[in-house]
Parts: C-alpha cells; structure tokens; sequence
C-alpha cells in the first residue's frame, strides 16, 4: 500500500498526495512542519497538515504575487515580503533589478532553514543575494513598529489559521498602511474563493477603511485545489491596477525576466473575476 499525505484544509473535502520519501518532519517553536518527496508533484512542504507549496506548480503563484504588483509599480526600490519562507517569493522580487532591498520577515528561522536544504530550487540562492535582509519575527509586530517605509507589501502567508491568523485583520492592514511609501501597493495571497469565500469578503471590509483601492486579482494554482486563487491588493493609486498592456509589456520586456507563468497580457486580465466572486463581494 502507498503511503499518502492527506489534507483536510476544507471541511468534508481533501485532496492527497502520494509520499515517496518523508525528507523532514519536526515540531517547530511555532508549528508542524513536513518536507516530502511526492511521485506526481516533486517536493513538498506542509504545516500543520495543510500544504503550503510544491516543487511542481510553485511558480505560478510566485511569479503572480511578484510581478504583478511590482510590473504595475515600475519603479520599486524598497520591497516588504511578511512570511515567504520558502524563498520562492524573494527570488521572483529579486528578478526585478530595480530593486535595492527585499526585507523579508519571517516568523519561524525553522521553515527558512530547512527549505534551503530540502526545497532549494524555491529560494535559488536569493537568501545569499546582498539585496535580501531577512528579519526573524512576528510580521504585525514590524508593520507596527518599524520606521522604514517601502514601495511594495507582499504577504506571503499561512491561511488564517495559526500564526497566519493575525496576518488577516484590520490591526495588521493598519500596520500595512503605515509603512507603505504614496503611490504604493500591498498584495497578499487570499485563499480559493469558491471554497473560503468568507476570506475574500472579510478582507475587502477590513481593507477598505485603510486604502482608496481595494480589489482582487487571480491565478490558477493546481496545488490549491477548488479553483482559482485570490490576491488581495490594496493601494492609494486607484488606477495602478489598469496599467495599460502596453506599458506593462515595455516594463516586462526591458527587465529581460523570464517568467514561466506571468505575462503582460495575462496580468492586464487577472483582474476579471468570475461573477461569483463579483456576488460575494457585493
């Protein structure tokens, strides 16, 4: 008999993945972590029995919570990752040349350790890059107290569930707010709407009082099961989201990244959003 991980994130639904080799698995300070070798999706990571990315699709979701704010924006230096461990989102950031300093705030030294040893091709070496300072810490903590002020937020969290609770709620939005440069963006991953619709419309209420421009944009992720996934994204500038196509091509072109997912004309479209979506957040 195979052996599998199931999770069980969604009430009455799971989906599984064959385990061929359990690389790690430790209780951390802060929770349960687990690094496997599946038979269909590389390597895995998954805390407290949700997974949270695979060598397969991680891609998708990384390059979308990187490039779409920071292809929008234009001109970032300073960048804001809160969570991340697995340094898939700091590699994307670091793609963008323009950008001085990736300050990443992470929570659990843990995660960030073993997933440079059993998931390397997520951080590609981005944790060596002289732009990259890594802050171990609770992120609502920095967004409240720090004094630095960035170009682009990025959450890359947990669902809100755990230590990832406190990265879904108006105090931590409020923090968010505070530390955001005039002109700047915060993005977050939001959940798949058809299966946690209440996470969307909690966080447009508990956006909105802080921000002129609160909406959402969305990639298909297989690791996500349930259909798409959300991202939150928040800003003053009420029109950085309609970047025109063509600008964003120029911008996408002169960087000279290659992407596996993102495009120009893909990010000019994931801000249309199933009617669902539309109804829920109404």
């Amino acid at each position: 008999m195979s052996e599998w991980f199931n999770e069980t994130l969604h009430h009455g639904y799971h989906q599984g993945f064959e385990v061929a080799e359990i690389l790690f698995e430790n209780k951390t300070e802060h929770q349960h972590l687990v690094i496997f070798e599946s038979t269909s999706f590389g390597r895995v990571m998954a805390l407290d029995g949700i997974i949270q990315t695979t060598e397969r699709d991680e891609f998708i979701y990384h390059e979308m919570l990187a490039h779409v704010p920071l292809f929008a924006h234009g001109q970032a230096k300073d960048v804001l990752i809160i969570g991340g461990g697995d340094g898939g989102l700091l590699r994307e950031v670091l793609k963008h040349q323009g950008v001085e300093r990736a300050v990443q705030v992470e929570i659990d030294q843990a995660v960030i350790d073993m997933c440079v040893q059993y998931l390397p091709r997520h951080s590609a070496g981005a944790y060596d890059n002289p732009r990259a300072e890594i802050v171990i810490g609770d992120g609502i903590e920095y967004v409240a107290s720090t004094e630095r002020k960035f170009d682009v937020i990025l959450s890359d969290s947990t669902d809100p569930i755990g230590p990832g609770e406190v990265l879904f709620t108006s105090p931590f939005y409020e923090g968010i707010k505070r530390c955001l440069k005039p002109g700047g963006v915060f993005a977050a991953q939001n959940g798949v709407a058809f299966m946690q619709p209440d996470e969307v419309s909690t966080t447009q209420k508990r956006l909105s009082p802080f921000f002129a421009d609160t909406r959402f944009f969305a990639a298909a992720v297989p690791t996500y099961i349930g259909g798409i996934m959300t991202f939150a994204w928040a800003s003053d500038n009420n029109t950085l989201w309609q970047t025109p196509q063509a600008t964003l091509a120029a911008r996408y072109q002169d960087s000279g990244i290659k992407t596996r997912y993102y495009n120009p004309a893909l990010h000019a479209g994931c801000f249309a959003l199933p009617q669902y979506l539309i109804d829920s957040l109404d």
